[in-house]
C-alpha cells in the first residue's frame, strides 16, 4: 500500500511543479476561460482566467503511471480512456478559447467521439477475453448477452459527461474525482487489479497538485481536457472493476445527482415553461441562493464521500 501512497505523492509533487510553469504560459497565450453571461454573475470576474489546466494532471498521471506502473492491460485501457476523452475535451477547449469558437466542439462530433473511443474500449475488452458481465451486489454476475457491449457504452460515454456537469465552480469537479478514485484505489487494491490502483493513484496526485492552483478563488480552470479526463478514467475503472452498479449509486453520487438535475430541469421547461431549480445544474441553483463556493464545495464533497464510503463497504462485504 505504501508503493500506491508514494505513486499519488509523486504525482502531486510532479502536477505543483508543472503548474507552476505551464499556467504562466497559458496566462502569456492568453488561454482563459470566457464566462457566459447566462451562468451566475459572480462568475463574470473569472473571465480571463487560464483554462485548459486539466494538461497539468493528465500530463501528471500519465508520465508516473507509465514509469512506475508494471507492464498492466487493464491499467492501460484506464489511460487511454482517460487520454481519449481528454483529447475530446482539448478539442473542445482549443476551439472555445484559441479559435474563439464561443460553441467549441459541437455536441454530435463531441458524442460520436466518445462512441468511437468506447467502441474501441469495449474492443481492448474483447481483446483480452474480458468477463462481460453485470455483477450485482450480493446476487452475482448476470450475463448481457449482446447487449454488454451497449451497456459499456452507456456507462462510458454517461460517466464522462456527467463529469463535465459537475465543473462549474471552483475545485469542487477536482474534489469529486480525488474522492472517486480513491475509492477505486481501494476497490482495486481489495479485487487484485493493480492497474487499476495505479492509475487511480496517479489521477488523484495529480488532480490534489491541480488544486493547489484551482481551489477558490481559482488561478486556473480545469476546463473541458479535465473534467472528461476524469470521466473517461473513472468510467474505465467501473467497467474493469464491474462495479457500474456501484459507481451509479455511490462512488459517482454527485456526478449522478448533477446530470439527473439537468435532465428535471430541461424536462420540466419543455413540459410547462416552468424551471424546477433556479439554475442547473445544481450546484449553480445553491450558488444563486447564497451560498459561497467554499460551502458548495464542501457540502457536495462530503456527499461523495459518504456515498464513495458506501459503496467501498458494499463491494467489500458483497462482492
Amino acid at each position: 500500500m505504501l508503493e500506491y501512497a508514494g505513486i499519488l505523492l509523486v504525482a502531486f509533487i510532479f502536477a505543483v511543479v508543472l503548474g507552476f510553469i505551464l499556467i504562466p504560459v497559458l496566462r502569456r497565450l492568453k488561454i482563459g476561460q470566457n464566462v457566459r453571461t447566462v451562468g451566475p454573475k459572480t462568475h463574470l470576474s473569472k473571465s480571463g482566467t487560464p483554462t485548459m489546466g486539466g494538461l497539468i494532471f493528465l500530463i501528471s498521471a500519465l508520465v508516473v503511471t507509465v514509469v512506475f506502473m508494471p507492464r498492466n492491460p487493464l491499467g492501460y485501457l484506464v489511460l487511454f480512456m482517460a487520454v481519449a476523452s481528454g483529447g475530446i475535451g482539448f478539442a473542445d477547449d482549443y476551439l472555445k478559447v484559441v479559435r474563439k469558437r464561443p460553441l467549441g466542439l459541437m455536441a454530435r462530433y463531441k458524442l460520436a467521439g466518445q462512441i468511437v473511443f468506447s467502441v474501441v474500449f469495449y474492443l481492448f475488452l474483447k481483446a483480452i477475453n474480458f468477463d462481460e458481465a453485470l455483477v450485482i451486489p450480493w446476487l452475482g454476475p448476470v450475463n448481457l448477452g449482446w447487449a454488454y457491449p451497449v451497456f459499456v457504452l452507456l456507462v462510458t460515454v454517461g460517466t464522462v459527461n456527467a463529469t463535465n456537469l459537475a465543473d462549474g465552480i471552483d475545485g469542487l469537479a477536482g474534489g469529486l474525482g480525488i474522492i472517486t478514485l480513491l475509492g477505486y484505489a481501494v476497490i482495486g487494491y481489495s479485487a487484485d487489479i493493480p492497474g487499476i490502483v495505479y492509475a487511480a493513484a496517479a489521477l488523484a496526485g495529480g488532480i490534489l497538485g491541480f488544486l493547489v492552483y484551482n481551489l477558490h478563488p481559482a488561478k486556473v480552470f480545469m476546463g473541458d481536457i479535465g473534467s472528461l479526463t476524469i470521466g473517461g478514467a473513472i468510467a474505465a475503472m467501473a467497467v474493469l472493476s464491474h462495479t457500474e452498479i456501484l459507481l451509479f449509486f455511490g462512488l459517482g453520487i454527485v456526478f449522478v445527482l448533477e446530470t439527473v438535475s439537468v435532465i428535471l430541469q430541461v424536462l420540466k421547461f419543455k413540459l410547462t415553461g416552468r424551471r424546477v431549480f433556479l439554475m442547473a445544474p445544481i450546484h449553480h441553483h445553491f450558488e444563486l441562493k447564497g451560498w459561497s463556493e467554499w460551502k458548495i464545495c464542501l457540502v457536495f464533497w462530503l456527499i461523495q464521500l459518504v456515498g464513495t464510503a458506501a459503496a467501498v463497504a458494499v463491494y467489500l462485504l458483497a462482492y
